[in-house]
C-alpha cells in the first residue's frame, strides 16, 4: 500500500513539474512574441545593412537630422538629385545632418547593378560622401522593414506606396519622421526644413 502511495505521489509531483515547466515555456514564448510584435517607436529600432553588407543599427544616428532617400543610378532624376544632395551634405554634415541613401531597383529597373557597381557609380561618378546602404525593396511584401515604417509614418498624396526613385523622408534628431517629399522635389528645396530641425534658421 505504501509503495502505491509513493508511486502515486511521485506521479503527481512529476505531472506538476511538467505543468510548471510548460507554463514557464509558454510564458517565455508569449513574452518573446509580444516583444517582436511591439511596434517600433522610432527609426532607431531598426538595423540595416550598408553597401558592404555590414549591419548598421540606426541608433548610431541619434541626435542627428536625417534625410532618408531611395536612390537609383540610371534615372532621369539621378544627376541633379545627387548634385543637390552633395551640396546639402557638404554644407550641414558637421552641423548634425546625415543623408542615408538606399538603392532600389523597383522603378523602371534603374538600379540593376550589384552593390559594388552601385558604390562605384555613387562614390566615383556622383562623388557621394554620405552613407550608401544595401540595395532594398521599398514597396510590396519584400519591402524593407525600415521603409514599411517610414511609409506608415508619412503617407504620400495618393497612398503610402513609394511612387518613384528619390522619394525623401525627413527625420528629427529623436528619430521621428516629420515630412515626406516627392521624387521631383529637389533636395535644395527642403533646405529650410532641414535648417529648422538643426535650429540653424
Amino acid at each position: 500500500m505504501l509503495t502505491i502511495i509513493r508511486e502515486w505521489s511521485s506521479s503527481i509531483y512529476l505531472r506538476s513539474s511538467l505543468c510548471a515547466l510548460l507554463l514557464l515555456l509558454t510564458s517565455i514564448s508569449l513574452q518573446k512574441k509580444m516583444a517582436e510584435e511591439e511596434p517600433p517607436k522610432s527609426i532607431y529600432d531598426f538595423t540595416v545593412k550598408d553597401i558592404n553588407g555590414n549591419d548598421v543599427n540606426l541608433s548610431i544616428y541619434t541626435g542627428k537630422v536625417l534625410l532618408i532617400i531611395n536612390v537609383a543610378s540610371k534615372c532621369g532624376l539621378t544627376d541633379w538629385n545627387y548634385k543637390d544632395l552633395n551640396v546639402l551634405y557638404e554644407k550641414y554634415k558637421d552641423k548634425g545632418f546625415e543623408i542615408l541613401a538606399f538603392p532600389c531597383n523597383q522603378f523602371g529597373g534603374q538600379e540593376p547593378g550589384s552593390n559594388d557597381e552601385i558604390k562605384e557609380v555613387a562614390c566615383t561618378r556622383f562623388k557621394a560622401e554620405f552613407p550608401i546602404f544595401d540595395k532594398i525593396e521599398v514597396n510590396g511584401k519584400e519591402a524593407a522593414p525600415l521603409y514599411k515604417y517610414l511609409k506608415s509614418q508619412k503617407g504620400g498624396v495618393l497612398g503610402d506606396r513609394i511612387k518613384w526613385n528619390f522619394t525623401k523622408f525627413l527625420v528629427t534628431k529623436d528619430g521621428k519622421v516629420v515630412e515626406r517629399y516627392a521624387p521631383t522635389t529637389g533636395p535644395l528645396k527642403i533646405e529650410k526644413d532641414i535648417q529648422k530641425l538643426l535650429l540653424l534658421s
